[in-house]
């Protein structure tokens, strides 16, 4: 055992935090769990919407994951969990993936439900995604892809959380 050496931070999964939620504003936090070697999302709500809500939207999710990897070719026997957490009149809808059956694609897909389906309750940040025209969607999307693809192969140690504070992203190496 060595005291006094810090964990050096992986690079990619940072980039990869910092991608997801630059480019998706619907994403409050997301965070890696290498024990489960998962991704962690949380859309925040305004408030706690009604159990049926919730349950429509966890399974439009669940069924939108499988049939997505059926259109892509391959069976999704990864772990799919969705979960609503209450706060007092804030809510926090959770979903769970593990890093190796997700896809760019696929995050893209749960924001634009998250987003149809509370679109009035949402918590989005405005100032996540600049509008200026260096600003390149399609760049970061694909960034994403081949960093998702980097965790796939090489077993990253440290957990990570991605929030987002005052329109500015936040990583932290734990």
């Amino acid at each position: 055992m060595q005291f006094g050496r810090k964990k050096k931070p992986n690079i990619d999964g940072i980039n990869l935090l910092v991608s997801i939620l630059v480019c998706y504003p619907e994403i409050g936090t997301i965070s890696y769990e290498p024990k489960e070697d998962a991704l962690h999302f949380a859309f925040a709500l305004q408030e706690v919407p009604p159990r049926q809500e919730y349950e429509k939207a966890g399974e439009l999710i669940r069924e939108s994951i499988l049939t997505y990897h059926s259109i892509e070719g391959f069976e999704c026997d990864g772990r799919i969990e969705i979960y609503l957490e209450g706060q007092g009149h804030t809510a926090f809808f959770h979903v769970i993936r593990d890093i190796r059956t997700i896809s760019q694609g696929e995050i893209s897909m749960i924001s634009t439900i998250m987003r149809e389906q509370f679109e009035k309750t949402l918590i989005v940040d405005p100032d996540s995604r600049p509008d200026d025209f260096e600003f390149d969607l399609a760049a970061h999307e694909n960034a994403i892809d081949h960093m998702i693809g980097t965790l796939k192969i090489s077993r990253v140690t440290n957990r990570m959380i991605g929030i987002r504070e005052e329109g500015r992203v936040l990583v932290f190496n734990k």
